[in-house]
């Protein structure tokens, strides 16, 4: 058993822990770098980048079966090669990930370990049985997996997770997608626009993350016009027949049916990667999901030299959290016992899906009761988005009653990932719903669309200041 001694052990090598290892190296400190797996992050090998990659094949599908009302025909119609659609996937998606292969091969040798470390202590690590790590400070950025409910289990490998799905050869004939939340839901559009016959199954009726109910319902009408979505569905039985999935469940129209496809996709949720680190050989505080109770503004774990960041953590897992987590818990790992806050940026988040959704600032489910106001509109008549046939979707905009104070929004309808960023920067400045109606916008531009908004939502306040007076 060899043993090495580091200022700081950073375990996990994707986008919070590459943050935590460069931070704390640009701190002055020595960093060794723990990896159990492949190099490449989740973004690139298995989330976002492969799965647009997978969502612009089928936009493109979708547009050219869609130019009709343009006045505009395609001869002959069209036809996907789903094995040309997986090979570009595929091709792109390597491409991705050597640029992170490479960016880590350029690290020091010295500041890089293969092995899957487990906790002896706060600040001992076992790696495998190879090695002891003696660390001063330890960042946890192992990452998440999917969640596969038990009874899934069964399936064999007639279940897939998303990260299954980008190593397809080509497109199956029909897949049945459980959990319409953000990669359930862009994956199943996605499929289904590329010719796979596709079913959705949800539970409670959650959709891609939203919980303002009132542009849950839009979406769900707007997506239900495309393809088969329930997303509080009553699934009866699920079992594997020779090589297919055979689903029994009560339809949309209440009718029984029974049928039978080449994959379930399970997008139910992931989980973090905690649970093969040997938390109970340290000091830290557990919650219910065995993570480490922590600090989201400093990611310390407690008061201990141990902090945690990234899709570990379960608290905002997305990319651009995981790299500001990931600075944050190498910095303050780097400082310690000197620890301080972070920048969190505004909540936003984004599913690509056609239209797309953003979620931004305090969610509607947060909402101060009693003390916000909710301006609207639906993009149904929206000047540019008829002329593109982009007319569909509506977008809810949150502000305090008294002062006016913007605090969120949530939205299903076009250039909703662009609209997603103005918000999103007028939520971390503070703007008043009035400041941002001082802002220009120009026409004709769907933006327009958040300005009718913003007046209405503009309109309440000033009614419920006058009532107050």
């Amino acid at each position: 058993m060899k043993t090495l001694h580091t200022d700081i052990a950073v375990i996990g090598a994707g986008t919070a822990g590459l943050a935590a290892y460069r931070a704390a190296r640009n701190a002055g400190k020595r960093a060794l770098l723990i990896e159990g797996g492949p190099y490449g992050t989740t973004c690139a090998r298995v989330g976002c980048m492969p799965s647009k990659l997978l969502i612009a094949a089928a936009e493109a599908a979708h547009a050219a079966r869609h130019t009709e009302p343009f006045g505009v025909q395609v001869p002959g119609g069209v036809t996907v090669d789903g094995a040309a659609v997986m090979q570009r996937v595929k091709r792109e998606r390597d491409r991705f990930v050597g640029f992170v292969l490479e960016s880590v091969e350029n690290l020091p040798a010295e500041d890089k370990l293969h092995g899957y470390a487990r906790f002896v202590s706060d600040t001992v690590l076992r790696i495998d049985d190879h090695t002891e790590v003696h660390a001063e400070r330890v960042v946890i950025a192992t990452g998440s997996r999917p969640a596969i409910p038990g009874p899934f289990k069964a399936l064999g490998d007639r279940l897939v997770v998303n990260d299954d799905v980008f190593s397809w050869d080509t497109l199956p004939r029909r897949v049945a997608v459980f959990g319409p939340g953000v990669i359930g839901l862009e994956l199943g559009q996605a499929l289904a626009r590329l010719g796979v016959d596709v079913r959705v199954f949800g539970v409670s009726g959650s959709l891609g993350g939203i919980s303002d109910p009132e542009v849950r319902q839009a979406a769900r009408r707007i997506f239900q016009g495309e393809f088969y979505l329930d997303p509080d569905a009553r699934v009866l039985e699920t079992k594997r027949v020779g090589d297919e999935v055979e689903l029994r469940y009560i339809a949309l129209d209440n009718t029984e049916r029974t049928e039978r496809f080449d994959y379930a996709l399970v997008a139910t949720g992931r989980r973090p990667n905690v649970d093969g680190l040997g938390l109970e050989n340290t000091s830290l505080a557990l919650d219910e999901r065995g993570v480490p109770r922590f600090d989201r503004h400093t990611m310390q774990a407690g008061k201990s030299a141990i902090f945690i960041a990234g899709d570990a953590n379960a608290d905002a897992p997305l990319l651009h959290e995981a790299a500001d987590e990931g600075r944050i818990a190498g910095e303050n790992a780097a400082s310690f016992p000197v620890v301080k806050a972070g920048l969190r940026r505004a909540a936003l988040g984004v599913v690509f899906c056609d239209p797309q959704i953003a979620l931004v600032g305090t969610p509607y489910r947060s909402l101060p009761a009693g003390r916000f106001v909710i301006g609207q509109v639906d993009f149904g008549n929206q000047g540019r988005s008829r002329v593109m046939l982009k007319n569909q979707g509506l977008l809810r905009v949150y502000a305090e009653s008294g002062s006016g104070r913007f605090l969120g929004a949530e939205m299903v309808g076009p250039a909703a990932e662009h609209i997603g960023h103005l918000l999103a920067w007028a939520v971390q400045q503070e703007l008043t719903v009035a400041r941002m109606l001082d802002m220009p916008f120009y026409h004709p531009v769907i933006e327009e669309g958040l300005r009718t908004a913003l007046r209405d939502a503009q309109a309440r306040i000033k009614a419920t200041q006058r009532q107050a007076a």
